[in-house]
């Protein structure tokens, strides 16, 4: 089913640490897919401030059951306080790249 499918949002500090993450997830099979895009500008709240910062975004393709294990994953490698770790639905996709998709991920048991 389609609704299993996740794309997984997350924002690092350096670009290495998102080489590190895509690196991670996609040896571990946590993840068909990592697209880092970067240098963005992000602005923000944090601790009652708007903040400005460089950064730069992993675009992550995964499966809703693997989240949990992706999230740690990301964590133990993220620098941030307070990481960005968002993922939303997939609600439409090419079959043959969601059948792609799942057989490069960790099999269900």
């Amino acid at each position: 089913m389609i609704e299993e499918y996740i794309q997984v949002f997350t924002s690092t500090e350096k670009r290495e640490d998102a080489e590190k993450i895509a690196e991670a997830l996609l040896e571990n099979r946590l993840a068909g897919c990592v697209q880092i895009v970067g240098p963005i500008l992000s602005t923000y709240w944090w601790k009652n401030r708007i903040e400005t910062a460089g950064e730069w975004l992993c675009f992550i393709k995964s499966r809703r059951d693997l989240f949990e294990e992706l999230e740690r994953a990301i964590k133990e490698i993220q620098s941030y306080e307070t990481p960005e770790i968002i993922a939303i639905p997939i609600i439409a996709g090419s079959k043959d790249y969601l059948e792609w998709l799942n057989n490069e991920l960790k099999k269900k048991f």
